[in-house]
């Protein structure tokens, strides 16, 4: 270890910095001696430079490996360093190593085309949804689970049978637990409380995924053996096909109302259907997804269905006689048809244009006013009748102020259509883009 005073640059920077006396100092000093400090960086650096040191030897570079003196390499490397360079020129010397021939490629076979992913998934997919509302049908579950599994079994392809029990307070629901363990194509919908048929139905057509579907009832007066008829006939055409209980096992006090109700309803509706009451109905996918079925509208389906454009048609099925409990309706649903029937065509024909509805009226009740009361007046001026004792006048101004209120009323109904912006349903059949 080098000491500060053995240090050459050190006592070279002694010699050049005097001592100062105290008498020496400048002002303002205290009276130890200061000096400045060599090894600081600012002083060292400057004054001081730190001296390059060269090697004694330097190395060539490893290129230059063949100019070195052999004295460094021991004799072992020398020995070994001769053959080396004379297997170069060998090495050099040698002929490409041949190659093997090659053999013919064999030609792969052609693999079958894939098959796109619909068609994989057409397999899977569900052919016949069967849609059954109950209410209170414990004993005849069991029966019309087995008929169906016998019918469907005959058409082939996948399926699945849903059952909404509208608000039974039976044990109902139980019997769907115990199919649902037998058959895993069983599906079962619970309502809280009866809202209907109709919303049974709206519940089923919305968890319905099958190519066609069925709705029927679960008394067992609907033969689940005619299903395949229905989807015959879907498959030959039509959209829907219902079914007509040509010879219907249902007393009389049934079957009369029944008639003149679907009379009425063919007349208004224009469709040529002998029983709208059939709940053995058949139906493809698109058209359960384009109906809205509400309060006691499942009567007018086919109507709906025809006014969205799709083809209607009928088939004549076989009706059986009730085999367990009582039927659920009575003669108050034909006053409740009637009613309904007027819903339909109103929100069917004149949804989007209530002034041809109620003005039609209004027109007709204004002229018959307007003639009625020209008839008075010729009667009066020409003819000298008095109208002080006709009450005929009274009526043709009565006609005049309904038929303005009619006129009136359809004018109202066209602004809130026009203001309402509501998406306007179309049923659309097929689009090409």
């Amino acid at each position: 270890m080098i000491t500060p005073e053995h240090d050459p640059i050190v006592r070279a920077m002694a010699d050049e910095t005097p001592e100062q006396t105290p008498e020496q100092q400048p002002e303002g000093q205290p009276n130890a001696q200061k000096r400045e400090n060599p090894f600081r960086r600012k002083n060292f650096r400057g004054k001081y430079p730190r001296p390059q040191r060269k090697p004694q030897t330097e190395f060539p570079s490893l290129e230059k490996v063949d100019e070195l003196p052999p004295a460094i390499f021991g004799e072992t490397a020398v020995e070994e360093k001769k053959p080396v360079q004379e297997e170069r020129p060998q090495q050099q010397q040698r002929q490409p190593h041949p190659r093997p021939p090659q053999q013919p490629r064999q030609q792969r076979q052609p693999q079958p085309p894939r098959q796109p992913q619909e068609q994989k998934q057409s397999s899977s997919r569900i052919t016949v949804s069967v849609i059954i509302p109950l209410l209170n049908e414990e004993e005849s579950l069991r029966d019309l689970h087995e008929q169906l599994k016998n019918s469907l079994s005959r058409i082939g392809g996948n399926y699945e049978l849903i059952f909404v029990d509208d608000g039974s307070t039976d044990n109902s629901f139980k019997v769907l637990r115990e199919l649902k363990a037998k058959n895993p194509r069983v599906k079962a919908v619970r309502f809280r409380r009866n809202y209907g048929k109709s919303a049974a139905l709206m519940v089923g057509f919305q968890k319905a995924q099958g190519e066609f579907v069925i709705t029927m009832d679960a008394d067992l007066q609907d033969d689940p053996a005619e299903i395949p008829n229905l989807i015959k006939e879907l498959r030959a055409g039509y959209d829907v096909v219902s079914g007509w209980k040509k010879k219907r096992k249902d007393p009389l006090g049934k079957t009369i109302p029944s008639k003149f109700f679907n009379f009425v309803t063919g007349v208004v509706t224009g469709i040529k259907i002998h029983d709208f009451n059939c709940g053995l109905k058949g139906y493809k996918y698109d058209v359960v997804k384009s109906v809205n079925v509400y309060g006691e509208l499942h009567r007018y389906i086919p109507a709906l269905a025809h006014w969205l454009g799709f083809r209607v048609g009928e088939t004549v099925v076989n009706h059986r006689p009730r085999k367990y409990g009582k039927t659920k309706f009575g003669m108050a649903r034909y006053s409740r048809g009637f009613l309904d029937l007027l819903t339909v065509v109103f929100t069917t024909r004149y949804i989007t244009r209530p002034l041809h509805l109620f003005g039609g009226w209004g027109i007709l009740s204004t002229l018959a006013g307007l003639i009625t009361s020209a008839w008075l007046i010729y009667e009066k001026y020409f003819n000298n009748q008095p109208l002080s004792n006709r009450p005929l006048f009274i009526v043709a101004l009565i006609m005049i102020i309904v038929g303005v209120q009619f006129v009136s009323m359809g004018l109202l109904g066209e602004l809130i259509t026009k203001n309402q912006h509501m998406e306007k349903e179309y049923s659309i059949r097929e689009e090409i883009n």
